[in-house]
């Protein structure tokens, strides 16, 4: 009797270890689901939030995604970063990613920028991709560059990479006729 009851206890810890990751995936998934819902989330994960009730002063670095809803006076990097309706940002954005709905008076570098929702930047932005749609503003000028988050490879650190332009250069003195004339004789 001891035996059949050892027997049949082992039997249903086997039946509840096999299906524990199905109830645990239905208890535990629609939980973690909602809770992923009413948090600002990216690929990577959980996004670091400035709040709309908040003003920073300051240089800002984040590891990973950050959101924008209040407002920066100064540097800001982020993996990727959302300046999100509202916000304000006064200083250098530096991400992979950036999509400005909010406002932004300084130089962005990113590999892709966006301007959507109104949003509006006043400075220069070094990019390999930009997108800006209609009801957005854009003061200033972009450049593409093969790495824009190296400073080393934009203008402003190391001047144009261009040639000489024709204007830079003194004018180059005109033949005379008459040299042409005495030459030939």
């Amino acid at each position: 009797m001891l035996n059949s009851m050892k027997s049949s206890a082992t039997e249903k810890d086997r039946n509840a270890a096999a299906n524990a990751p199905d109830v645990m995936g239905r208890v535990v998934q629609p939980h973690d689901q909602a809770w992923a819902r009413s948090e600002p989330t990216t690929k990577t994960g959980m996004a670091s939030c400035i709040g709309s009730d908040m003003s920073i002063v300051g240089n800002i670095e984040c590891k990973g995604p950050a959101e924008v809803f209040g407002r920066i006076e100064g540097e800001v990097r982020a993996s990727d970063l959302q300046i999100n309706d509202g916000a304000q940002v006064e200083g250098s954005v530096i991400a992979q990613n950036v999509t400005v709905c909010g406002r932004v008076k300084g130089t962005i570098r990113a590999v892709r920028v966006k301007l959507q929702n109104g949003g509006a930047v006043e400075g220069d932005i070094f990019h390999r991709s930009l997108s800006i749609d209609e009801n957005s503003q854009f003061e200033g000028s972009s450049r593409r560059v093969e790495n824009p988050t190296e400073p080393s490879s934009s203008v402003d650190a190391r001047g144009p990479q261009k040639s000489p332009q024709k204007k830079d250069l003194p004018p180059a003195p005109l033949p005379s006729i008459d040299a042409e004339l005495t030459d030939s004789k």
